[in-house]
């Protein structure tokens, strides 16, 4: 008899561990939002701030975190620092994900509850 679960190996704890800290810092509304402008295209700190509706210094700081942890990265353009995503892979998963919830919120299965993802109970 089969658990349903297909026959792949495990990822390694190192890996699941680096991906749970990606979920982590995607997980403030305020850091997806900035990933998901940033997926459009490059942009600085003000014109962030205005588009994900945040204060310079928050956005600031978000930026850092991202940064940090290799999700986003910066260049000079004169005076001006730009930022953009540094993972591709990152913003196809953003992608997705918000696709999927906004395709669920407009269905016939009626609005999407926030802060909450249908099937995991939670």
């Amino acid at each position: 008899m089969t658990s349903g679960v297909e026959d792949v190996a495990d990822p390694s704890a190192e890996v699941l561990t680096e991906a749970a800290a990606t979920f982590g810092l995607l997980a403030s509304p305020a850091r997806l939002h900035i990933v998901w402008v940033l997926a459009g295209g490059e942009c600085d700190v003000s014109g962030l701030a205005e588009r994900v509706g945040g204060a310079l210094p928050a956005v600031s700081q978000h930026l850092a975190k991202l940064k940090l942890a290799g999700l986003v990265r910066s260049r000079r353009e004169g005076r001006r620092v730009v930022y953009l995503v540094d993972d591709p892979d990152v913003v196809s998963m953003v992608r997705w994900l918000v696709g999927q919830l906004t395709d669920r919120a407009g269905g016939s299965e009626g609005p999407a509850v926030p802060g909450r993802v249908r099937g995991l109970g939670a």
